[in-house]
Order: structure tokens, then sequence, then C-alpha cells
């Protein structure tokens, strides 16, 4: 059994709104499964598909009150197609943000409800990831959250270092999956958080069993949902949604 990266959930006051923000920002479609939720997914994408982890933009009511731990990082070309991106999202309504960053190369912005955000300078590894070149988690330990997500998922391994650990799907396609060491500890439920997928055929019930042996927390929450909620080794919390 395995699963797969396949969406990244994020609360927002106004799903629609910060929908549409950002489906402007990466050339995506915007769907919608009810109320209260939209769905973003580039033009003519099957899902699932590694070559892109999609977005699920659900409402809540509950505000913003600390940095993200999980965000998205822009890919761009060269040194002025990301000055250009930046202009071009400050356009839509994003602002710049001062998370400690000081003289990167890289430019902090936060979408118009505060998920921050990074435009990268260009890098070769991300030249052919589509606009979002990584998703990136906080951490404490990159080196065991490799091991955890490597073997909850089918995804490789790809580097591990002190400070950072790197993940892509096995078929080499779409964003990375990226762990940042930070000294910040996870104070609240996370905003932005990973949905994985089983593959058709495979059992939840005993998904669940393998994640929580590999060091994974089951959370109890509403059994009339379709999926279930679980934290990895550092609390972050993470849905195993149905196979398919």
């Amino acid at each position: 059994m395995a699963t797969r990266l396949v969406q990244i959930n994020m609360k927002a006051r106004e799903d629609a709104a910060l929908g549409g923000f950002w489906a402007r920002v990466l050339g995506w479609e915007i769907s919608s499964e009810g109320p209260g939720v939209t769905n973003l997914e580039p033009p003519g994408f099957t899902y699932p598909d590694p070559v892109a982890v999609c977005i699920d933009l659900i409402a809540s009511a509950e505000p913003k009150t600390v940095k993200n731990r999980v965000h998205i990082d822009l890919a761009s070309e060269s040194v002025a197609h990301q000055a250009e991106t930046v202009e071009r999202l400050l356009g839509l309504g994003a602002t710049h943000v001062d998370i400690g960053q000081g003289d990167a190369p890289f430019t902090v912005l936060a979408d118009p409800e505060g998920n921050e955000f990074c435009v990268l300078d260009p890098r070769p590894i991300y030249r052919d990831t589509g606009p979002i070149a990584a998703v990136v988690v906080d951490c404490a330990d990159p080196a065991a959250q490799a091991r955890f997500w490597g073997r909850a998922m089918d995804w490789t391994v790809h580097e591990v270092t002190e400070f950072s650990a790197s993940l892509r799907s096995a078929q080499g396609v779409g964003p990375y999956l990226e762990f940042i060491k930070t000294p910040d500890a996870k104070t609240v439920w996370n905003r932005v958080h990973l949905d994985i997928r089983p593959y058709p055929g495979d059992n939840v019930a005993a998904e669940v069993a393998r994640l929580t042996g590999l060091g994974a927390t089951p959370i109890d929450l509403d059994d009339k949902i379709s999926w279930r909620v679980l934290a990895d080794p550092e609390g972050n919390e993470f849905c195993l949604l149905a196979p398919g």
C-alpha cells in the first residue's frame, strides 16, 4: 500500500474570493464541489495526477493568528520573470511580508488573507515543476520528517541535510515537497495542510494502521466525514482521503 500527495487544503474566510486570487496567480481553473469549497486545478488536468498538486480552499471563520507552517513556493524562469511575477501578484492583491528572510534572493509575499508564500529566484531544479515549485513545511527535524513522509507516500526522497529535506513524486513530475528546519514551535492547527490519497482498491482502515505504525497520530473528528485526519510525528495535521 502507498499514498500520494494530491492537494493542499487551505482554510479561507472567503473561499471563492481567495480561490479567484490563486487561480489568477497560477493560471488555473476554478470549480466547486459544494458551498464553502473552491477547487483549483490546471486547465485540462485529470485528477489525480502527480504533474500537479491541486488546491482546495475551505470556508472557515477561524482567524489566522500565526505564520503558516505550510506554504507554497512559486517557480520563476529568470530574474526578470521573478520581478515581473512579483509585480503582477502585487497588482492582484498580494502584499510584501517580513518573516525574517533578510537579504534573501527570493521574495516573500502574502495573499489577500495573509497566507505567506514565496516567489523564488530562478533555480534549475524547478525548471519543470509547473508554477508551484514546492510545497514547503516548517519542521524541527527534516531528516525525520523525510523518513516518515517517504514511507507514508510513494514519493521519492531526493535530498536530506541537517537543515532541509525534499521529496518528489515517484514519476519525477510536479512540485517538490520540502521540509525546512525552523526554530518556531507549532502552536495551533495548521491553516494549510496536506491531503494524501491511497490508490484504488486500498483499504482506508489498513492505511490508517500503517501510517500510525510509522509514527502518525489519528485525530478523532466527526465520524460522518468520508476522510480520516491524522498528524505526522511533529503534529502537522493531514487528511487521508478515500482511495481513488
